[in-house]
């Protein structure tokens, strides 16, 4: 509605009111004598009208009464009616009384009954006009999409509340579903509550559901979880309500109900960790985030950025992520002193300056390749990136006596199969041996999949439900370990808080998933059914694949933090003169082109089985 029309239907309101006003007035006397005018009194009203109506309108307006939205008036708008009619009355009295022009005491109460109910008519007539017409005028011959909504509590009622009267909602409630067995069999607003979970799809075949709407934001995550692995066993469509802040508000909107994703039935309670410790160690210094537009570096931004840092710096070689993530902190924080940086870490001497400009405190070093088949293709380059991008962003780290850094590490950096892991393994001997001759605290953190990261599996799975199947994964048996990127995110930082120096810390991932199991999920919550509706085709183990994942090499051993998610692995002694002769030697290989340096990197990672020697897992 604009601006114009909202003006002319307040000053309509006001008109409404007016006449509200010397009705209630009029009408208090007609009622107090019986439907006689006594001229006295009518006098005396007539003498102080204008002054009346003038501070009963003032009133009303100081109580918002022409600011709230009627259309969903409730218990809060009629309780302002009462509240606006007693200060009218109360000041009707002081008025008479101070011109000498009394009212029989009757009048005044008689006169809030009147406005109270008149002001209730006006105000709460357009709700139920538009109740009316919801329930007897059909919003539309199209067919009403069927909806059942589990949780039967007060965010579940609003959400009937919003099909059944919003006329652009082309829904009709059919059931609740509510584990509590007080409400069972109890209707609300004439709907059904059918059941408890094991009814849901009982509940869906007879009421022919078409759509599932989980209404339950203060429920946890196991709870939830459950609850929408049974939802999936059904072809419908399902959403849940992200979060308590639309009852907060007040009010819940159909657009509020987001698509269930698969992280959604994985069923992890939210990680915690100490927040005071990582505003602790990030507020007010100058914090360098490399590969900052990428999945893991911009996340790494984001709360960088809420921690209330004396600079953020974000380097990266692709200028489109980094521009995204720019914008986005310069909106929601814009006192951030912020840079942006388009720059390679291969490039050792704009490393070298960028250090000597800005001096950073503390270095997160998220700049990598990282697609494992695509690595394998072009090993020599994922070499160049990783390990001596690395070397580079280490050594100015060192040069300018930065206090922290620390390398976002991988799974795949443990018994690697791949050159990319193997590459990521370097890194972290690499840090491990700067720590012990520098001033620097270096430390790297390693972990698995982030779910929704650039190439993760998830989107790829999506499109091809999309495009009707088939959907792809390499090995029937094969796992991962997956967190959020939120989650992985807010681990690193507390890890970066833990650091003293020489650790690789390794976070807990919690049980491994399998990559078949996932996409027969994501498959029923598109409201499909697999292998039938669409399929699921195995590939084969792409190039330097392994059917799992591992996070601790048998040397390492292990150690606990005060965050029972963060642990740390023991340090494995290594000769550094020998190490960093065998880095010089790979170096002038790689930027020679040699054909395959895999025998190279393999002399400086042992356990390293590339994909010559016929590994498969």
């Amino acid at each position: 509605m604009d601006i114009r029309k909202l003006r002319v239907r307040q000053l309509m309101l006001i008109i409404v009111d007016i006449l509200s006003i010397i009705f209630s007035l009029y009408g208090s006397l007609i009622l107090r004598f019986e439907g006689l005018l006594e001229q006295t009194y009518v006098s005396n009203i007539n003498s102080v009208l204008l002054i009346v109506i003038i501070l009963n309108i003032a009133i009303l307006f100081l109580m918002k009464m022409y600011k709230s939205l009627w259309q969903f008036a409730s218990v809060t708008e009629l309780f302002n009616v009462i509240t606006s009619s007693i200060l009218c009355s109360l000041v009707n009295i002081v008025i008479f009384e101070i011109a000498n022009k009394d009212l029989p005491e009757a009048c005044y109460f008689l006169y809030f009954l009147l406005l109270t109910l008149c002001l209730g008519i006006t105000r709460f007539s357009y709700r139920f006009i538009r109740m009316y017409k919801s329930h007897i005028v059909p919003k539309s011959r199209r067919e009403l999409q069927k909806v059942m909504i589990i949780g039967a509590g007060l965010a579940g009622e609003k959400t009937y509340q919003e099909i059944t009267y919003n006329p652009s909602v082309y829904k009709k409630v059919v059931c609740f579903i509510d584990d509590d067995k007080s409400k069972q069999g109890r209707r609300i607003h004439d709907v059904t509550v059918y059941g408890g979970r094991e009814k849901i799809i009982e509940a869906a075949k007879k009421f022919g559901v078409e759509e599932m709407l989980l209404a339950m934001p203060s429920g946890n995550r196991k709870e939830v979880a459950n609850i929408l692995n049974i939802c999936k066993e059904t072809k419908c469509q399902i959403k849940k309500l992200p979060g308590i802040y639309q009852m907060i508000n007040g009010d819940i909107h159909i657009s509020d109900f987001k698509d269930v994703e698969i992280q959604d039935l994985l069923g992890r309670e939210p990680i915690k960790v100490n927040i005071e410790d990582i505003i602790r160690y990030v507020t007010g210094k100058v914090v360098m985030v490399t590969g900052g537009g990428g999945s893991i570096g911009s996340e790494l931004c984001r709360q960088i950025a809420a921690s209330g840092p004396k600079q953020l710096i974000i380097v990266d070689i692709y200028e489109n992520n980094a521009y995204d993530i720019q914008l986005e902190l310069k909106h929601k924080y814009p006192n951030l002193n912020l840079e942006t940086i388009i720059a390679s870490v291969r490039n050792s001497k704009k490393m070298d300056k960028l250090f000597e400009k800005y001096q950073p405190d503390i270095v997160y070093h998220a700049a990598a390749h990282k697609h494992v088949p695509l690595m394998e293709d072009s090993p020599n380059e994922v070499v160049k990136n990783n390990v001596f991008g690395t070397l580079n962003v280490v050594k100015a780290a060192d040069k300018y006596k930065t206090k922290k850094f620390i390398l976002i590490s991988t799974d795949k950096a443990v018994n690697p199969t791949n050159i990319m892991g193997a590459t990521k393994r370097i890194c972290e001997m690499i840090v491990q041996s700067y720590n012990k001759q520098s001033q620097t605290e270096y430390v790297a953190v390693r972990f698995g999949n982030v779910l929704g990261s650039n190439g993760s599996v998830i989107p790829l799975f999506k499109k091809q439900i999309k495009e009707g199947g088939p959907v792809t994964v390499t090995h029937p048996d094969i796992i991962r370990y997956f967190m959020t990127i939120p989650e992985a995110v807010s681990l690193v930082l507390q890890a970066g808080a833990y650091a003293k120096g020489g650790e690789i810390f390794i976070l807990d991932m919690g049980e491994p998933v399998k990559i078949a199991d996932m996409a027969r999920n994501l498959i029923k919550l598109s409201g499909y059914e697999p292998d039938v509706d669409i399929k699921i085709k195995y590939t084969g183990l792409r190039p330097g694949e392994k059917l799992y994942e591992e996070l601790l090499m048998k040397e390492e051993g292990l150690q606990n933090t005060p965050n029972h998610l963060i642990h740390i692995g023991k340090p494995i002694a290594l000769d550094e003169t020998t190490f960093f002769n065998k880095l010089t030697n790979l170096k002038e290989a790689v930027y020679k082109e040699t054909s395959d340096v895999r025998l190279l990197v393999k002399d400086i990672v042992p356990t390293y089985k590339p994909k010559e020697e016929g590994v498969s897992n």
